[in-house]
C-alpha cells in the first residue's frame, strides 16, 4: 500500500530536528532506521502529519569513551554497533544480542536507538539495556538535556519516557571489564521475534558469583529484570547446580502475554530455561 500523504523534514543537527519536531503539526513522527516505522505507514496503521528523518544528523552516530561509561549514539546502526571495538570490549552482550536482530539487510538500516525507542516487547535490544544499567540521554527543544535509568526508560508496551518534542540523542553504558556475559534468545526460525529471549551479565569471584543482571525479553509489556535470579545468585556457588536452582525463580514477577506464537504458561517454563543457558555460559560453567 502507499503510505498517507505527509510533510517531510530532513534535518542535519540536533536542534534542527528539534525545530523540526516542535513545528511539525500535532502528529510528528521520528524516522531512524524506519524498519518499524515505514511498514506501518504502508499499511496505513499510522498516518503522520510530518516525518522528520534523522539519517543526516551525523552527531547522533558513533560509540565513543567517556571514561566509566561508553556513549553509544542513538543514530548507529546495528551493524556499526556489532563491528564496533569498545562495544566488543566493554559490552559485549550488546553485539551478542544486535547479531540476532531481524536479519542483515535490517541490521544495515535499523538503528540502536530506534530500536530501543520504538520499546517492542519482543524486541532484543530493551532488556539488555536493562541488564547493563544503561542510560538514556534525551534532548528537548530549547536545548536542554536530561538522563534517563534504562529502569524508568520503559513505561508500558511500545511506550517510553520519551515526551512530545523529545529525541533521544545517545545511551550511556557502564563499562563491565571482567564480566561475562551471554543473549540466550528462542525465536520462529521464520521470525527473528523473540518469543522469549534473556540477556545475562555475570561477574564470578573466584569459585562463587559476585554479581549478576539478568534482563527478560518478551515476559510483558517492558523488558523485566530477573531480579529473584539476581538476588539467588549473588553471593551462590559458580556450579551447575546452584545456577540451575536460582534460575527457577526466573518467571516471579513476569506477566506474559498469550498470542499464536505460544501462550503465558509456555513463556514462563521457557524464561527459566533459556534463564539456565544464559547464566550458565555468561558464568563460564
Amino acid at each position: 500500500m502507499i503510505p498517507a500523504p505527509f510533510a517531510y523534514a530532513r534535518p542535519t543537527t540536533i536542534d534542527e530536528a528539534l525545530q523540526a519536531v516542535a513545528s511539525g503539526g500535532e502528529d510528528v513522527k521520528i524516522l531512524a532506521g524506519g524498519q518499524s516505522l515505514i511498514p506501518v505507514m504502508r499499511l496505513r496503521l499510522a498516518a503522520p502529519e510530518t516525518v522528520v528523518d534523522l539519517t543526516r544528523v551525523a552527531e547522533l552516530r558513533g560509540v565513543r569513551d567517556d571514561g566509566d561509561v561508553i556513549v553509544i549514539g542513538a543514530m548507529t546502526t546495528h551493524s556499526d554497533v556489532i563491528s564496533d571495538p569498545l562495544i566488543k570490549q566493554y559490552a559485549p552482550l550488546i553485539a551478542e544480542a544486535t547479531e540476532t536482530v531481524a536479519d542483515r539487510q535490517v541490521r544495515h538500516r535499523g538503528t540502536f536507538g530506534g530500536a530501543l525507542a520504538h520499546a517492542d516487547p519482543a524486541g532484543d535490544l530493551p532488556a539488555v539495556a536493562l541488564a547493563l544499567d544503561a542510560e538514556f540521554v534525551i534532548a528537548a527543544s530549547g536545548g536542554g538535556r536530561r538522563t534517563v535509568p534504562a529502569a524508568d526508560f520503559f513505561v508500558d508496551y511500545l511506550t517510553t519516557a520519551l515526551e512530545e518534542g523529545e529525541l533521544l540523542v545517545e545511551i550511556r553504558v557502564p563499562k563491565r571489564e571482567g564480566w561475562g556475559m551471554h543473549y540466550e534468545k528462542f525465536n520462529r526460525v521464520a521470525q527473528a521475534w523473540s518469543i522469549v529471549a534473556v540477556a545475562a551479565a555475570v561477574r564470578r569471584e573466584g569459585g562463587r558469583i559476585a554479581e549478576a543482571r539478568i534482563g527478560l525479553t518478551n515476559m510483558g509489556p517492558t523488558p523485566i529484570r530477573a531480579s529473584g535470579v539476581e538476588e539467588a545468585l549473588t553471593g551462590a556457588d559458580a556450579t551447575a547446580e546452584a545456577v540451575a536452582a536460582a534460575c527457577a525463580r526466573a518467571a516471579e514477577g513476569t506477566s506474559p502475554s498469550s498470542d499464536l506464537n505460544a501462550q503465558a504458561d509456555y513463556r514462563q517454563h521457557l524464561v527459566t530455561v533459556l534463564t539456565r543457558r544464559a547464566v550458565t555460559a555468561a558464568a563460564g560453567l
